[in-house]
């Protein structure tokens, strides 16, 4: 049940970033909508890493992994729904990070 609440925690995360862009370049009335969704977003997500640590996975692994994969996720979709650049070394820093994750993962099960 860990990772299940890790994964709902990342995906909120992610989904109140993505808010805060489409908040700040909104017309001010769409905008402070979209406050609501950063709101929503960054609660959801903390609420499911509490849930995650309660489960017992590890503060320095769930924190870890949760970061890491929200940076990667984010900049990937910041590319395709805003059209942000994706540089080749952005791209060689999502590869570190997701060997970084592992790395993570694979030094906490000793």
């Amino acid at each position: 049940m860990a990772y299940l609440y890790l994964s709902v925690a990342i995906i909120f995360e992610v989904a109140g970033t993505l808010s805060l862009r489409m908040a700040t370049s909104q017309p001010k009335d769409e905008g402070r909508l979209w406050l609501l969704a950063v709101l929503g977003g960054y609660g959801m997500a903390f609420f499911a890493l509490t849930m995650t640590l309660a489960e017992g996975l590890a503060l320095g692994v769930a924190y870890g992994i949760w970061a890491a994969t929200g940076v990667a996720l984010t900049a990937i979709l910041s590319r395709i729904l805003f059209k942000e650049p994706l540089t080749k070394v952005m791209a060689a820093g999502i590869a570190l990070i997701i060997i970084g994750v592992l790395m993570i993962e694979l030094g906490a099960a000793h």
